[in-house]
């Protein structure tokens, strides 16, 4: 049931949809930095008009009310819909009484607290998505634009916290490959599936379901072979290697990535250097045998990233800047390092990552200065690595990631032989608090 009055409301102040989520998210978060990543979007809004979302939060209406110079919800065509038959008989049936005997409460407040009403039965029944008769250019926008939203959350706070969310959106929105799909479209379906569950398997990695990750970087993989993308392929295949890394798997993650470096010539600066980083540390993990091909992968990846047109990327390599592109390259320094007595600038690139990273990319900086903590302490500075480690928990309390939260485990052991130390004491039991609420 279409909702004319919202959509009337917004076209009498000549507004597009996007125009709207704009002033909408300028009203409810001041800061931008929070506007980038409200759940108020254009597609939202499309939702809202075309009543498939009939009642929104009250911080949305009130939103609305002020951006579209209403008095009313009503005015907007927000009204509560009666939650079923029984429930409206039922509360009827009490409309007579002022007051609940059993609680003092007015007839309203005592509805809320009742167990007259089945506690599952207030959810409504399952939602069940059904197909459109044929895809069309803005099913894919809407795929991309979950993907979007869903990135920039797991970037500032980690993918443990709604994984399954964005597992279901993924199995809702991949759906769509049984649906009617024009032919000259269907490169570009496969190829935004590909970008939604990239990033729905990255959130799964970071939240430790290695095996539900992997199985969705390979339908992602599948999907960007079929819709003929050669840069996704190469993102994706960079992913599982970093994955098969953080796993113990250096053998596999090399492989993956020197399958992602066939026909190096057809991809990015960005991109190379994002792959060789990766095999830097791949390599990394393999031992001191394997040290110098490691610096020799960082040199080949500062070499691409001297090189790097940010113009020139495709969308998903925004992620890849100077900073990240320091701190990458850091994390194969710090192996070698910890492993072998040769001198490397890890200290000094986490230190410039952790310098230069956006707000956004909340998780990226405080793995680095946890990693840099990390390697601050074992090299005999502990009262800087505890001034760094500090740092490091304040970025980390609003991110909710398990390999942020091992990275802690590790800085925690390797304070221990510090450990007579107030300082290092009160890190290290801070970083207990932390890790316990993280797990």
């Amino acid at each position: 049931m279409q909702n004319h009055p919202l959509t009337a409301a917004r076209e009498r102040l000549g507004l597009t949809r996007r125009q709207l989520a704009d002033a909408v998210n300028k009203i409810l978060y001041p800061d931008p930095g929070q506007a980038a990543h409200s759940a108020f979007t254009a597609n939202y809004l499309g939702k809202l008009e075309n009543g498939k979302i009939r009642y929104p939060a009250e911080d949305y209406r009130t939103a609305l009310r002020i951006a579209l110079n209403a008095d009313t919800d009503d005015e907007l065509g927000f009204r509560r819909r009666d939650i079923n038959m029984r429930t409206k008989g039922m509360l009827a049936a009490r409309s007579n009484r002022y007051e609940s005997p059993a609680t003092g409460l007015s007839p309203a407040a005592a509805s809320l607290t009742s167990d007259a009403i089945p506690l599952m039965s207030l959810l409504g029944p399952p939602v069940v998505d059904e197909l459109p008769r044929q895809v069309s250019q803005e099913h894919i926008a809407q795929v991309l634009e979950a993907a979007e939203i869903l990135e920039q959350w797991d970037n500032a706070h980690g993918g443990a916290l709604v994984r399954e969310i964005a597992d279901d959106k993924l199995h809702r929105m991949s759906r769509l490959l049984e649906a009617s799909c024009p032919a000259h479209l269907r490169p570009a379906l496969h190829k935004a599936l590909a970008q939604l569950a990239g990033v729905v398997a990255f959130m799964l990695f970071d939240a430790y379901h290695h095996e539900a990750a992997r199985q969705r970087f390979t339908f992602a993989l599948r999907c960007a072979s079929i819709g003929g993308d050669w840069h996704q392929r190469a993102m994706l295949l960079s992913s599982l290697a970093r994955q098969a890394v953080w796993c113990g798997q250096p053998d596999d993650g090399l492989t993956h990535i020197e399958m992602a470096l066939v026909r190096a010539d057809w991809l990015t600066a960005s991109e190379r250097a994002m792959l060789h980083t990766v095999r830097a540390r791949a390599l990394a993990k393999l031992g001191p045998g394997r040290a110098q091909e490691a610096l020799a992968a960082v040199g080949a990846a500062d070499e691409a990233f001297a090189h790097a047109a940010p113009a020139e990327d495709p969308p998903w390599m925004c992620f890849y800047d100077d900073a990240q592109h320091h701190g990458d390259t850091a994390h194969a320094l710090f192996d070698v390092a910890l492993h072998t007595r040769l001198v490397t600038e890890s200290s000094d690139r986490f230190a410039y990552s952790v310098a230069h990273h956006l707000p956004a990319y909340l998780r990226s900086r405080a793995i680095s200065r946890i990693k840099l903590a990390s390697l601050t302490m074992v090299q005999g500075d502990p009262l800087e690595a505890v001034t760094i480690g500090n740092l490091a928990l304040d970025d980390a309390g609003p991110v909710r990631s398990l390999r942020a939260a091992d990275d802690l485990r590790a800085l925690h052991r390797m304070a221990g032989p510090h450990g007579k130390l107030t300082e290092v004491q009160e890190l290290r039991a801070r970083i207990r608090e932390t890790v316990g609420a993280v797990a």
